[in-house]
């Protein structure tokens, strides 16, 4: 088997199943080792490279054949033999486009080089994006499975002293219910989590390949330099794309323009005819006549340069747009980070207290086995809330930080 194609092969073929859970660095590096897409992506660029090494070269060569001359008509009809004006015809001939037009298409070849490079950026982001996201979603689900683990084991040791409550007459009967009712919303606030879990898992498949991953390790770095986030917007891919297809715009401007230069070629030919009258050997240079550039050049230029215009106001308009959500996410992540210190600190600590002080009540008789059971769904409440909100910082950080640092954070 050839050896590019085995290669080729090796690339796209499925990874081995990891052994391991993921840290989060090994996430990132498993999705930007085996993401389909940046294969894609990849050959894309091999593509290119290898269509530029035929751009500016000469086209090729032309033979010809031909029978001149042959009679069809008069006394010598379809005697070619006796008439010395007949002979068969062998001809060479090569075009030479102008040097322009060649440097054109050279430019315009390394460019699409520039645009495949540039496509290969913008969607190494995207998968850091998708394959960061994923490991957080997992990573928090599992928090929230355990935190419910948690209160429901604490609230189901108060649960299983509803009958001797009852029996002392210190619980009504309805209060012994409430109890099983509030466990069993605690175990279906754990199933949606199991879900969640589901769908985070499959997300990180998708991008690390990982038939079955599990996430291990601390969480990643939720600090922002906003500053170095602006810094960064001239460099971000989606820039550099349309900054490559004004590469391509040029190019196409140059090549029109080069269109009014004269293009030339050469004819060689060798005429053989009866042995009686000798043979022959022509040549001769062609040459094209941009005469009518007006109407045939003109436009075409005029078309490349209005396509440049406006590769240059859509490159405007895609900054504007990078800077606008750049502002609204750090806006969010703002919002997000005062919310989650508030729930950390201050929503947290009540609602441990509140279960602290009803769980005292109810050892002195003060208190019901309803408060205590209120106490703890409260507490399950805010616990999630803390929790949602982390996982908003931590997912508003990496995305800020793959989106527009990418591997320069």
């Amino acid at each position: 088997m050839n050896f590019r194609i085995f290669a080729l092969l090796a690339t796209i073929a499925p990874w081995p199943a990891y052994a391991a859970p993921l840290t989060f660095d090994a996430a990132l590096r498993a999705a930007r080792s085996t993401a389909p897409s940046l294969k894609a992506s990849a050959i894309g660029v091999d593509a290119a490279s290898a269509a530029a090494d035929a751009a500016g070269r000469l086209p090729d060569p032309k033979a010809s054949i031909a029978v001149e001359s042959f009679p069809i008509s008069g006394p010598l009809a379809f005697k070619p033999s006796r008439d010395d004006f007949t002979w068969v015809k062998l001809g060479l001939s090569q075009d030479f486009p102008n040097p322009a037009k060649r440097r054109a298409e050279i430019a315009r070849a390394r460019s699409n080089i520039s645009a495949a490079r540039a496509e290969t950026g913008v969607e190494e982001r995207s998968v850091a994006v998708g394959a960061a996201v994923g490991w957080i979603n997992l990573a928090y689900a599992g928090k929230r499975m355990a935190a419910l683990d948690e209160i429901a084991a604490r609230l189901r040791r108060y649960v299983d002293t509803a009958p001797a409550a009852l029996a002392s007459g210190a619980a009504r009967p309805a209060q012994t219910l409430s109890g099983r009712v509030a466990l069993a919303t605690l175990a279906d606030r754990r199933s949606e989590q199991v879900a969640e879990a589901d769908r985070a898992r499959a997300e990180l498949t998708r991008w690390t390949g990982d038939p079955d991953p599990e996430v291990t390790g601390a969480m990643p770095d939720i600090s922002l330099d906003t500053g170095a986030l602006q810094r960064a917007l001239e460099r971000h891919p989606t820039l550099a794309v349309i900054a490559s297809q004004s590469d391509q715009n040029d190019a196409e401007v140059a090549l029109a323009r080069a269109g009014k230069r004269p293009d030339f070629g050469i004819d060689v030919a060798y005429q053989h005819r009866d042995p009686r009258f000798g043979d022959y050997v022509s040549a001769g240079v062609s040459m094209t006549l941009p005469f009518f550039s007006r109407h045939r050049q003109d436009p075409l230029i005029a078309a490349a340069q209005l396509q440049s215009v406006r590769t240059g106001a859509r490159r405007d308009a895609a900054r504007r747009a990078l800077e606008a959500d750049l502002a609204a996410a750090l806006a969010d992540h703002r919002m997000h980070h005062d919310q989650w210190e508030r729930a950390r600190d201050v929503l947290q600590p009540l609602a441990e207290q509140r279960v602290a002080l009803e769980t005292a009540s109810f050892a002195s008789g003060r208190a019901s086995l309803a408060d205590i059971i209120d106490a703890h769904v409260a507490l399950a409440d805010t616990t999630l809330t803390v929790i949602d909100r982390e996982a908003a910082v931590a997912t508003d950080a990496v995305r800020l930080k793959m989106t527009y640092l990418g591997d320069d954070q």
